[in-house]
């Protein structure tokens, strides 16, 4: 069964092309990663400040490669979260295996 996860992202104001700009570079580095299933990227409709990441990955351990990878470590902690106002990751497990 699958792990799943929900990132949702509000960039500062005025960041909010560089966010997108940071959520493109890691998206094809993320599905590349053996234990990733899904890798997607949404934004709002409303507020072009929020993002929402939906993502799959065989099992917890692999999201947790998943934010120890290199790109994940230059890309989203050394740049992206000094550039958002707030960020929430919740992660799912099947209710039923």
């Amino acid at each position: 069964m699958s792990y799943v996860v929900q990132a949702v992202w509000t960039a500062r104001d005025g960041e909010e092309n560089a966010v997108a700009d940071i959520i493109r570079t890691i998206t094809p580095l993320s599905r590349r990663e053996p234990g990733n299933l899904v890798y997607q990227a949404h934004v709002s409709v409303d507020d072009p400040r929020r993002f929402m990441i939906y993502e799959q990955y065989v099992d917890a351990a692999a999201f947790e490669a998943h934010r120890a990878s290199e790109h994940f470590q230059k890309h989203v902690v050394g740049d992206c979260l000094a550039r958002l106002a707030s960020r929430e990751v919740v992660a799912y497990e099947p209710l039923d295996p």
